[in-house]
């Protein structure tokens, strides 16, 4: 990667998605259809779910995991302020309102321990984020769940890949552990398609609801009807949606289901090369995985120090050609989460401000070398220097 510019992320494709693609254009068909079915049995497998479910993307995977749910105008869904706003935004297209907990106060995923004080009578689910890859404290977040009474949605757009320990084993984000996991194939992720998302459960119901709403509520798929030898006219059940996959996207995506180990080995030792740079730094918090997780180091987010300022570390940074991104946003500091009834503020949200006024987000991706890595930390250590020296002088 040239020195001259390290972006902060760089989806992994080539040839092999290149072809994958001209074959199904050369099919002459491209909709969702036998590609899209292929990549839904091969991402099942590889998470090991019972069900798959492929669609236009995690917004309308979270959309329809809410609404499979049941989850309805005065309804309550407890999640966090500190992720993309589309976790909060897909609570809002149901009419329910989200209630926003804090995270960890050393960690960028939801506090298990404030959520049992956030519910109300009104809550009807949990929303929980694996924030960056790193997989948050299902296990806690579970125990409160299932003694509650509640269903538990995990959003897991960037996590495809990570694994967590469970009942004695680790087992990949999207294997039955919540209700239901939302993925993400956006450029950002591990694994992309262009765009796209997916659905995991163990629910054969939740899984049926899902293929009826993504494609207008029709009774009957094109391929049943494309592939049938009689006369089929379909009929429409529910008011449903377009939140369909192409089969164009779906080989994408099964080409880069196969480079998914490797691509998370390469991000993971770049990960553990950048904590032992960095740790070295004054001043500089590293993320750390719990030792019941395993990260597929979707980012690489660490906390700089108060005295300096998040904007001009970034700027600094984008001179040299080095890109960087902000700590995660939070959804109640923006004008959509500003008005009355829009959101409740279920806890003091200080660790989620803190983060994103504090956090940075450093390039990351498998096709980065130890050198790139390098580069990126030793022009982070003279920013804070001569920004130090400039303070004290």
């Amino acid at each position: 990667m040239s020195k001259s510019h390290i972006p902060i992320a760089l989806p992994l494709i080539g040839e092999p998605e290149a072809e994958a693609a001209a074959r199904v254009i050369r099919s002459g068909w491209v909709t969702q259809g036998p590609e899209v079915a292929a990549f839904e049995h091969e991402f099942a497998q590889h998470v090991g779910a019972p069900f798959a479910c492929a669609v236009s993307n995690c917004t309308t995977a979270l959309h329809l995991a809410l609404l499979a749910l049941g989850i309805s105008p005065g309804d309550e869904v407890i999640t966090v302020s500190h992720s993309f706003i589309a976790t909060a935004n897909a609570i809002r297209y149901c009419g329910a309102t989200p209630v926003f907990v804090d995270i960890e106060p050393h960690g960028f995923n939801i506090d298990p321990l404030l959520v049992e004080k956030a519910i109300g009578s009104r809550t009807k689910a949990i929303l929980c984020v694996h924030q960056l890859g790193m997989p948050c404290d299902i296990s806690s977040i579970m125990e409160i769940a299932r003694r509650r009474g509640l269903p538990v949605i995990e959003d897991a757009a960037c996590a495809a890949g990570s694994e967590i320990s469970w009942q004695g084993r680790f087992r990949k984000i999207g294997s039955p552990i919540g209700d239901i996991a939302c993925f993400s194939f956006h450029p950002r992720k591990v694994v992309t398609t262009g765009d796209g998302g997916m659905l995991t459960t163990a629910s054969a119901e939740y899984d049926q609801k899902f293929r009826l709403w993504r494609q207008h509520g029709m009774s009957v798929s094109d391929r049943e009807r494309h592939g049938s030898s009689a006369v089929i006219f379909e009929s429409y059940l529910s008011v449903g949606f377009n939140y369909r996959m192409t089969d164009i996207q779906a080989a994408v995506g099964r080409e880069q289901l196969r480079r998914l180990d490797g691509i998370i080995a390469s991000r993971r030792r770049l990960a553990a090369l950048y904590s032992d740079y960095l740790s070295l730094i004054p001043g500089i918090s590293v993320p750390t995985e719990p030792s019941w997780a395993r990260s597929n180091w979707q980012s690489y987010c660490i906390m700089l120090p108060d005295w300096i300022e998040q904007r001009d570390v970034m700027q600094h940074l984008l001179d040299m050609g080095i890109s960087t991104r902000r700590g995660i946003m939070n959804a109640h500091r923006e004008p959509a989460y500003a008005g009355p009834g829009s959101a409740r503020i279920g806890t003091p949200l200080s660790s989620s401000e803190y983060a994103q006024d504090h956090g940075l987000m450093l390039p990351l991706s498998a096709q980065m070398t130890e050198a790139d890595v390098a580069c990126v930390a030793d022009a982070l250590r003279g920013v804070l220097s001569a920004a130090r020296e400039f303070e004290l002088a």
